[in-house]
């Protein structure tokens, strides 16, 4: 999701302005109140702002020269192992392939990034190969939604910047509309998705055969995604006004009309998922995150671009709903649509981190620095923000692929406040790119950043969105080639040029917004409010929102406020009620909540759900009672768990030339030495003989003091352990016999004892699926010494350079506070049966709550009613900070893997290099890597 670049704004706009007007407010007319922000943080320097800026430029290079060294003309990189992944020629990762198209999306999404970046002749040859090598008639299935946002939107903004840089007369002077034609052909293959009775476009169609013929492979999909069929009308309006075929925004109006005409009218909510055909609401649950997001973005986003008051009209009535059901500053909570009041989720995910931004451009500015501070928070915690987290800030989903969203929202919030604090969130976002998903060939996304491990994967939205927010936030105007603010950003920040609203306007304009709820009319008054109105005559206003979040993740209470609690105590007042004691069906203790700003709400399915608004505590001692009475209950039904999955191990190569850089998904072991509770485990490794460790081995001398590679299968884990362990190994990895095996596509093993006692065992084990067990096996094929580290997470890399930091690390409370964290974390995991090679294993997710964190804003938990008067072994839900139960049984939905694209073209070939070649691509950018440590990245 992205906002919009715009022009200067000194007084309210009226809500149905000429257009004239608003093309000069509308579209980020926020950006001067850069002036007015000078307090509440220490102005960066120029200086600083620069070198910060370069650095982003360098991360660019790294990033995209890896993928034209490595991956082109293929759609991504594979930073790993240093190739581009081909649709048909990796294992499916399910609906994730739907995005890839076999027609170089990286390239593609990353052209207006090169011209945002100062790039303008790589810009030129970019644009040279697009037009020479890539093809948009593969016989393959593409995600509509993401070719759309990633293709359709590439070549567009592509032509945007290339006609710019072609009036500017350096650059560009051979063009001749090239992109445009590109897209216009793009743009007639998506629409037979359209041809349906509601006009809402089927999910996939393939690009040479279209929908529902036997060789297309698709057509038969019924439902699609709210935002899938409401994030089309930027490009597709942006594409008829670029050529005059009005056919692409009458496709793209039509589908918005229909689903603005579905939305329940009660609540003036959407749904997740819809039937294409009948219009029904498959999903009902509601929010801003994912499957939803950029429908509402698009909606004040086309409003601005085209100027429809019907658009802004349709906006702010979901916006009005949105305020009053979905937010819970700073919290963002999915709800049912036809009962708003009642909770869907008890957990947020990561796409939500783009509505700070669009909030900046409604011009509401206080909720979205309440949320976008609560973010914040997560992301120091975690180092980045994990795909999905609990109202308790746990972990739900620990992926993070390099997401660009809360990047897009600091800078938004930047140019809307001037505020010098969020270059700070700013250079931290740098920094952690840089220490925990730089790699020799890119940067990888996170597969769990509870252990630092990567996954083989750099996604286009990468270069295409990350780099451009970050670069954007530290430049001034002059930096930049062009203005940015004559363009609007589409979700994938995508830029098309606002004059497109003057331009082949033969779309009759009706106003189809009907049947409004009561709205505030403060929501109509103007598309953007002026600085006085944002920043009610105190320089320290983004400050003064922020302060009460700063701790809202952390763990402890404050003590002052217990001390005085302590004090009433022992002067003979009545101490507060406590969790374990509270019942529900007592009249006195639910007086008692009350009274501590907590209300109980009697859910249907037999649950009691507890709410507490510090603001409606009868003192600010009894909202700290309740803040504590919910804290408590947390932790008694944490008690309740007995923890039966452990979370997932860290493999972290450590010699050269790796140094740290790449970390390993492992599966634990329920036996053996347990790394989360003991230092971690660092040798060199060699392979066992017999290779499946199965009997006495053959080679002692190799493996003594070492870390003995197995291969899985043929005995159980506990007999692999004592033969190696009895061969003097201080650790042990199980590598998996089933070729083709990844922690990318399938969920950790948890290795099972024998059955017997296994406290003989004394050695840490873990297990690597193929995939990874190979990229240690390929480095010991090239050199002879390799070291690994065994551990509960990837340590710091400077530490790894230096023992010394390392043991002051481990003995300081922080870390021990951390590695208290790590084993709270929730995980999924598999456990393998006793004998390894079975393959019938159960799945399941387990949740590990950690204390509730105090903090001076409303906060909500749900208990189990049963849970507290009944058997309290039986209920296995625990209390959240935002009033759902969470179910701690709750299974993990595996990603199913879709067909793979049966007939690849050849000429899309994997470039396969031997590790040597690689190593030797690595010495520069190893070499600058260091010198970049040294000056503190």
């Amino acid at each position: 999701m992205s906002g919009a670049g715009g022009r200067g704004c000194g007084s309210p706009v009226p809500q149905r302005a000429p257009w004239s007007l608003v093309a000069a407010t509308a579209a980020f007319c926020l950006v001067s109140a850069t002036s007015v922000w000078t307090a509440g943080a220490e102005p960066m320097s120029r200086e600083e702002k620069q070198k910060l800026g370069n650095q982003v430029l360098e991360m660019f290079d790294h990033a995209y020269g890896n993928y034209m060294e490595h991956a082109y003309p293929a759609d991504e990189l594979m930073p790993l192992t240093c190739r581009g992944r081909v649709r048909g020629q990796e294992p499916s990762r399910g609906d994730v392939d739907d995005a890839l198209g076999k027609f170089s999306l990286t390239l593609i999404d990353s052209l207006d990034t090169l011209v945002v970046l100062n790039k303008t002749k790589e810009f030129e040859d970019a644009v040279r190969k697009v037009l020479k090598d890539v093809n948009l008639d593969n016989d393959v299935v593409v995600s509509v939604f993401e070719t759309n946002i990633r293709v359709l939107g590439g070549l567009l903004g592509g032509h945007s910047l290339a006609i710019m840089l072609k009036e500017k007369g350096e650059y560009m002077q051979w063009y001749n509309d090239e992109l445009l034609q590109m897209a216009k052909q793009l743009g007639y293959k998506l629409l037979p998705a359209f041809n349906t009775t509601s006009g809402l476009p089927y999910p996939r169609i393939n690009l040479k055969f279209g929908i529902r013929k036997p060789e297309a492979r698709t057509g038969t999909e019924t439902d699609t995604c709210t935002a899938c069929a409401g994030t089309l009308i930027l490009e597709f309006a942006a594409l008829s006004r670029f050529t005059g075929a009005t056919i692409f925004e009458e496709y793209a109006r039509k589908a918005l009309d229909f689903l603005w005409e579905k939305r329940q009218r009660s609540s003036n909510l959407v749904g997740v998922t819809i039937n294409i055909h009948t219009g029904d609401w498959v999903r009902k649950d509601s929010g801003v995150g994912a499957g939803i997001d950029s429908y509402y973005e698009y909606l004040l986003k086309a409003y601005v671009l085209l100027g429809d008051d019907s658009f802004l009209e349709r906006f702010n009535t979901h916006y009005d709903a949105i305020m009053r059901y979905i937010s819970q500053p700073p919290l963002l909570l999915d709800v049912h649509i036809h009962k708003p009041m009642l909770n869907a989720r008890t957990w947020m995910d990561a796409l939500l981190a783009f509505f700070p931004g669009l909030q900046v451009l409604k011009g509401d500015i206080r909720p979205a620095i309440e949320t976008h501070e609560m973010l914040y928070q997560v992301i120091k915690k975690h180092n980045f923000l994990p795909e999905a987290f609990t109202t308790d800030f746990r972990v739900h989903w620990a992926q993070h692929p390099l997401r660009p969203e809360f990047a897009e929202s600091t800078y938004f919030l930047y140019k809307a406040t001037g505020d010098p604090y969020y270059l700070e969130v700013g250079k931290t976002l740098i920094e952690n790119l840089n220490k925990y998903a730089r790699v020799p060939c890119g940067f990888a996304a996170m597969k769990d950043v509870r252990t630092g491990s990567h996954e083989d994967r750099m996604d286009s939205f990468f270069l295409a969105e990350m780099f451009k927010y970050l670069y954007l936030l530290f430049a001034d105007k002059e930096d930049i080639i062009f203005d940015i603010e004559d363009y609007i950003f589409t979700t994938e920040a995508h830029l098309l040029p606002l004059w497109l609203s003057t331009t082949n306007q033969s779309i009759a304009k009706k106003n189809t917004t009907s049947e409004y709820t009561e709205l505030d009319d403060s929501n109509f008054d103007w598309t953007c409010p002026n600085t006085q109105i944002l920043f009610p005559n105190d320089p320290l206003y983004a400050q003064s929102i922020r302060e009460p979040l700063k701790n809202v993740v952390d763990k402890s209470c404050p003590r002052g406020i217990i001390r005085v609690r302590e004090e009433s105590f022992r002067s003979g007042a009545k101490p507060p009620l406590r969790a374990r004691d509270f019942m529900a069906t007592n009249p006195e203790h639910l007086e008692i909540l009350k009274k501590m700003g907590v209300s109980l709400i009697h859910l249907k399915d037999g649950r009691v759900q507890l709410v507490q608004h510090a603001i409606q505590a009868a003192s600010s001692i009894d909202a700290e009672d309740g803040l504590r009475f919910m804290q408590e209950m947390i932790e008694l039904s944490s008690q309740q768990q007995k923890e039966q999955q452990l979370p997932p191990r860290a493999v972290q190569i450590v010699s050269h030339p790796f140094f740290g850089r790449v970390v390993l998904t492992a599966g634990p072991a329920q036996f053996g030495l347990d790394l989360s509770k003991h230092k971690e485990t660092r040798g060199f490794v060699a392979s066992s003989k017999p290779y499946n460790g199965c009997s006495e081995l053959t080679n002692p001398e190799a493996v003594m003091g070492k870390i003995a590679l197995i291969q899985r299968g043929q005995c159980m884990f506990a007999e692999k352990a004592r033969n190696i362990q009895n061969a003097g190994a201080i650790g042990g990895i199980v590598i998996d016999d089933n070729e083709g095996s990844s922690s990318d596509t399938a969920p950790l093993f948890q290795m099972a004892g024998d059955g017997k006692d296994t406290d003989d065992i004394k050695i840490p084990m873990l297990f690597l699926f193929s995939k990874e067990g190979s990229i240690i096996l390929d480095a010991v094929r090239e050199y002879e010494e390799v070291e690994v580290l065994l551990s509960d997470k990837a340590k710091d890399r400077a530490i790894l350079k230096d023992p010394e930091m390392e043991n002051e690390e481990q003995s300081s409370p922080e870390n021990d506070s951390q590695n208290q964290s790590a084993e709270q974390v929730s995980s999924s995991s598999q456990e393998v049966d006793s004998v390894d090679q079975e393959s019938s294993e159960e799945n399941s997710l387990n949740s590990y709550p950690e204390s509730l964190s105090p903090a001076d804003m409303d906060n909500a938990a749900s208990i189990s009613a049963s849970e507290q008067t009944s058997n309290p072994t039986e209920n296995h839900e625990t209390t959240n900070l935002n009033g759902e139960c969470t179910d701690l049984d709750n299974q993990l939905q595996e990603q199913s893997e879709t067909e793979e694209d049966s007939n690849p073209n050849v000429s899309w070939g994997k470039k396969v290099q031997p590790i040597d070649s690689i190593l030797a691509d690595w010495n520069e950018d190893i070499e600058a890597f260091e010198m970049m440590e040294k000056d503190e990245l």
